[in-house]
């Protein structure tokens, strides 16, 4: 099996090709992040990747900034999202997009079904939602995976800023009243490659495709998923904090976060048969090679 992914350079790409197996090859689509509004160029190079699934984990996610950059968040996350996938409607391969759980307000007092309605409160939520109807016109053969708070061992996450922080301060200030459930790319990677072959494999069943939501099992707070991440840092020897809780109110940004971000993930399981690991495992094992790769990293100042 052969993916084409959009964005180099992304958490998802890079987790992408640590997970692949010997008999799948990640093929990366470079500065699609920034060309995706470019219909020809997205085309000339899925065309040019020779690829049996189409992946677009390209997106604009600077949450705050899209408020006041709103054209190029739909640009590259509803145009761009949409030129992806009719470029692999044009091939006749399946594509799938990843997205994001700010398509709702964060209102409901539990998990969000995939037919939930949607109603996104910020620029962000709202241009990955006409990035997945642009994707259902263009494509009927698609598959969108909603997920959220989304870390790994590379780039900048959550993880790796608390981790970071703690380097430098005895005490990190957290929101404690927002829900969610912490979601390693590692295990979004597995998802998808689970997904692609299943698409692959049944091309007319019709209840693989459509939305689908990929969290980790389980749900938190912003402000335990710090404490988690600082407890097994220090079991490590790694840097720690202490977490200060700190209300959504009094911490004020550009955008407004949603206060429950939890996502019902049964539809995956069922349709998919993908078992989501526990959050609390993942965040485990993403803390212990970011401490490991400290610890060489320090030792080679010396």
């Amino acid at each position: 099996m052969r993916l084409a992914v959009t964005g180099r350079n992304g958490q998802v790409v890079q987790s992408l090709i640590e997970r692949a197996p010997e008999d799948v090859t990640i093929v990366t689509l470079a500065r699609l992040e920034v060309d995706l509004a470019c219909p020809d160029i997205v085309a000339d190079a899925i065309t040019a990747a020779g690829a049996d699934v189409i992946v677009n984990a390209a997106a604009y996610t600077a949450v705050d900034l899209a408020e006041s950059e709103s054209e190029l968040a739909y640009q590259i996350n509803a145009e761009g999202a949409g030129a992806v996938a009719a470029a692999a409607a044009r091939l006749r391969l399946p594509v799938i997009q990843l997205s994001t759980d700010y398509v709702f307000d964060g209102t409901a007092e539990g998990p969000y079904r995939e037919d939930d309605a949607t109603a996104p409160i910020g620029v962000y939520g709202a241009s990955k939602l006409a990035g997945e109807r642009a994707v259902a016109t263009a494509n009927p053969d698609h598959a969108i995976l909603r997920t959220a708070w989304v870390y790994s061992p590379f780039r900048k996450n959550f993880v790796r800023t608390m981790l970071t922080l703690a380097s430098s301060r005895d005490e990190v200030s957290v929101v404690p009243d927002q829900r969610g459930a912490p979601t390693s790319t590692l295990d979004i990677a597995d998802a998808v490659l689970n997904v692609a072959r299943n698409l692959l494999a049944r091309p007319h069943t019709e209840e693989l495709r459509g939305v689908f939501h990929m969290t980790g099992a389980g749900d938190t707070t912003w402000a335990h998923f710090a404490a988690a991440i600082f407890a097994r840092s220090a079991a490590l020897g790694g840097s720690t904090a202490r977490v200060k809780p700190i209300a959504t109110t009094d911490y004020p940004t550009p955008m407004r976060r949603p206060a429950n971000s939890r996502l019902d993930c049964t539809r995956l399981a069922d349709v998919h048969g993908i078992r989501r690991p526990l959050w609390e495992h993942s965040v485990a094992n993403c803390v212990e090679r970011l401490v490991a790769a400290a610890r060489i990293a320090s030792a080679t100042k010396v």
